[in-house]
């Protein structure tokens, strides 16, 4: 209760004793409702998904926006990619696919310290480009479990301790390492997706075969750098003899064999990904894939959203080998992370206030010496900016509030604001050094088998080594994916900047 009243005080002390825009109080009310919600959503104070509804109240009460047009924020094709791909992650949880998948890996890459360290970071990483890395945190912890509790049988508790940390550690991270490869790996990137599209409605579409050409390098380089950083820090002080990979193919065989569901679900699956990928052309320079959206009447109409729902639909209706039932059932959207869903429509309504009220240019101005950066500088330090604040803060969350900042800092020094939202958005999963930061860290830290030093200084090399890499990337390979020119104000973002409503 404490926290809901500290929540209102800040609040109401915006409202009646700051005016940031004389003639313009619903540039002070915006940021009085985004002061509030930010408050308790990082402390919590009442449960994400009900303070994710205030805009809802708050901005018609005020003035700011009208019922209609705030609600229309919560519900759009993000939701509804998120929706699609979540229901998939399910099917794969449902029928134990998840988890044959990272024993088949495990299985192939045997039993040296290094290869068990490098087959628990593949696999988790591969899952968490699909699927929620909680729910693939969580379900690589019972395999890591077994695979240490193995290797103290045979060589004694004292020698794998260390590298049993490690272990943890790499599942963690790997998580957020894959997360950031698709679209919809971790919840920022769907929420820069959207929060993108009100702002700059003219801009060209992002597609998920796009984003997965222009993040995967980064997951691939972050992954190796982490993989042995982990292995030299945390590998086994003394010689072990090798654990042999029937152990690994026990447990695989443990699952019995490869059941007809669990086919159909991964050819579901194969589907959906392919779908998404190759969904509109992809342009490499030196290559092009046409995408099949083109053997449509009106491909623009199609989008990924549209692509997750379809593939959603056909797991209700492809039958499973038991009578009269399919691949899933409606009961499976009780485990739908509702409070999550709301979250993205929150941070959608707040965008559309930011922008509709005037807060984003007016907070643009208050950054214009920014404007002296180069553009490495600038994203650089944006990047740095945002991976410090998602070490204590809900990372969607945060996105949802900085993108729209940033996005006015962009129209107000005129830089593309591509150029600095796709860094910030990956620098909200790069987080590394705390418990809190990310639902990976907390699983793993609660295990108590860490502590807390091991993961802050393990984490600030990965964070920094990441932050590097974003800020490089992002200037090279993904100016020349989204064609960016540093130096282009673009003609879309100027349409955003002169007449928001369209």
């Amino acid at each position: 209760m404490k926290l809901i009243i500290i929540g209102l005080f800040i609040f109401f002390g915006m409202i009646f004793f700051i005016d940031l825009q004389p003639g313009k109080p619903e540039i002070t009310y915006t940021a009085a409702i985004a002061g509030l919600m930010a408050f308790w959503w990082v402390s919590e104070a009442l449960p994400i998904g009900v303070t994710s509804l205030l805009p809802i109240i708050l901005f018609p009460v005020l003035g700011v926006l009208d019922g209609k047009a705030i609600s229309s924020a919560y519900i759009n094709y993000v939701i509804f990619l998120f929706i699609g791909g979540f229901i998939m992650a399910l099917a794969m949880e449902k029928w134990d696919l998840h988890k044959r998948i990272a024993l088949k890996v495990l299985s192939i890459v045997g039993g040296k310290p290094f290869m068990i360290l490098f087959g628990f970071m593949f696999s988790s990483a591969f899952l968490s480009m699909w699927m929620s890395n909680t729910a693939t945190a969580m379900m690589m912890l019972p395999i890591a479990f077994s695979v240490t509790a193995a290797l103290e049988e045979v060589h004694g508790k004292r020698k794998i301790s260390t590298y049993a940390s490690g272990l943890l550690l790499a599942i963690a991270y790997s998580c957020s390492i894959g997360g950031i490869a698709t679209l919809v790996g971790t919840p920022p990137n769907l929420s820069f997706l959207r929060i993108f599209e009100i702002i700059f409605p003219a801009a060209p579409e992002i597609s998920f075969g796009q984003w997965l050409t222009f993040a995967f390098p980064i997951t691939i380089i972050v992954f190796i750098f982490t993989l042995f950083f982990l292995y030299y820090i945390y590998r086994p002080k003394e010689k072990i003899e090798t654990l042999e990979k029937s152990f690994f193919i026990d447990k695989y065989k443990e699952l019995g064999k490869v059941t007809p569901e669990q086919k159909r679900v991964f050819g579901l699956f194969i589907l959906l990904a392919l779908l998404w990928v190759f969904r509109k052309r992809i342009d490499l320079g030196f290559m092009t894939t046409p995408g099949w959206s083109t053997l449509l009447k009106n491909p623009k109409f199609i989008n990924d959203g549209t692509v997750a729902i379809f593939v959603a639909v056909l797991l209700f209706i492809i039958p499973s080998s038991k009578k009269r039932e399919a691949l899933v059932s409606w009961k499976i959207t009780q485990k739908l992370p509702w409070h999550i869903v709301f979250l993205f429509g929150g941070g959608f309504a707040l965008a559309k206030g930011f922008l509709d009220s005037g807060l984003s240019n007016y907070i643009g101005n208050l950054l214009a010496g920014a404007g002296n950066f180069s553009p490495t500088m600038l994203v650089a330090s944006l990047t740095v900016i945002m991976s410090l604040l998602t070490e204590f803060t809900s990372n969607t969350a945060t996105t949802e509030m900085m993108l729209p900042i940033i996005s006015g800092l962009a129209t107000e020094i005129k830089i593309n604001p591509l150029l600095i939202m796709l860094s910030v958005t990956l620098a909200a999963s790069m987080a590394f050094m705390l418990p809190i930061a990310t639902p990976p860290n907390a699983i793993v830290f609660g295990t108590g088998k860490l502590k807390m030093a091991q993961m802050i200084k393990t984490g600030l090399f990965i964070n920094l080594f990441a932050i590097i890499i974003i800020t490089i990337l992002t200037l090279t390979w993904g100016a020349l994916i989204f064609d960016i020119d540093p130096r282009v104000f673009p003609e879309w973002a100027n349409q955003a900047v002169t007449n928001p409503e369209h």
